[in-house]
């Protein structure tokens, strides 16, 4: 394969602009950067933002919005989901030179169609969203380059979309414009409960005495998760799965005592587990009857 055929199907070399370099942005500026792009302009409304620049983004002369628009090909919009919105209407409105270039959110929730008033104003617009979460330390940048991205655009605009995500070294997985909410529901589900349960049980097993939870449960951890992304419902394992009713009705009482915050939590979760191995045919159903009176007491 020759040079003209590995540039072939990417976009040329992008003035970029980040509006919101969060602990996202920044990342995702820093990326293209190393995929050759430039990174020209940015806001930056608080002195973190204005470190962060300093930091990640160091060739970024910092502007107002609608100057980063004017000195850039492509701009991302990395602000929070509920800022989109009002910001690319702000855009819009106020006559920023939108025509013609690339306008891309990270936002998980939304598709393209929040940058309909930029889109009608000539902008290009496309929705990618890493999956990854960001601390704001510098192994996001290399996190990056081996997640996935949430890719949503028109269909014309689509190769660039994913060639600007595999030049960041990521996998672009297409999403349809519709079932964006969907998507993101099952990833904040997926990682943002996760950090939760895990927290309130190394809290949980501190109150019994361990005084090293996260030592504790890595190794348990690790391999449900593994076992969970290999094989779904069938690498589930535990009281529920072996219809111990006694277990989580013992379970039940001692979280009352101890930690009566978790026990809706726990009840849910014990219960949506239960149908799945109903289901599943991994538990059997005069079993899964004496879990749900448990879980219903």
């Amino acid at each position: 394969m020759g040079a003209s055929d590995d540039t072939r199907d990417r976009p040329a070399r992008l003035a970029v602009g980040v509006i919101g370099p969060g602990r996202v942005g920044s990342a995702v500026g820093a990326a293209l950067e190393r995929a050759g792009h430039r990174v020209e302009a940015a806001t930056a409304v608080s002195e973190a933002s204005r470190r962060r620049v300093a930091e990640r983004l160091p060739g970024a002369e910092v502007m107002e919005a609608a100057e980063v628009v004017a000195a850039s090909e492509l701009v991302l919009l990395t602000v929070p989901d509920d800022a989109l919105a009002p910001l690319v209407g702000g855009l819009a409105e106020t006559g920023a030179p939108l025509g013609g270039r690339l306008l891309a959110h990270t936002s998980g929730s939304h598709g393209h169609g929040v940058l309909a008033p930029a889109t009608a104003a000539g902008a290009l617009p496309m929705a990618l969203h890493p999956v990854m979460t960001f601390t704001g330390r510098p192994e996001d940048l290399d996190r990056l380059a081996s997640c996935s991205f949430g890719v949503t655009a028109p269909e014309p605009l689509r190769p660039i979309a994913e060639a600007l995500v595999v030049e960041m070294g990521a996998e672009p997985v297409w999403i349809d414009e519709d079932r964006r909410a969907l998507y993101h529901a099952a990833l904040a589900g997926g990682a943002n409960h996760l950090v939760t349960l895990v927290a309130e049980s190394r809290e949980q097993l501190r109150a019994a005495g361990v005084a090293d939870p996260g030592r504790m449960l890595g190794p348990l951890l690790g391999a449900a998760l593994d076992n969970a992304l290999r094989l779904g419902i069938d690498g589930l394992s535990g009281p529920v799965l072996r219809g111990d009713a006694r277990t989580v009705q013992g379970h039940m009482a001692e979280l009352r005592a101890h930690a009566p915050e978790s026990v809706p939590a726990y009840v849910v979760l014990a219960r949506l587990t239960a149908d799945r191995a109903l289901e599943a045919g991994l538990l059997k159903p005069h079993d899964a009857e004496r879990l749900l009176d448990v879980l219903q007491a």
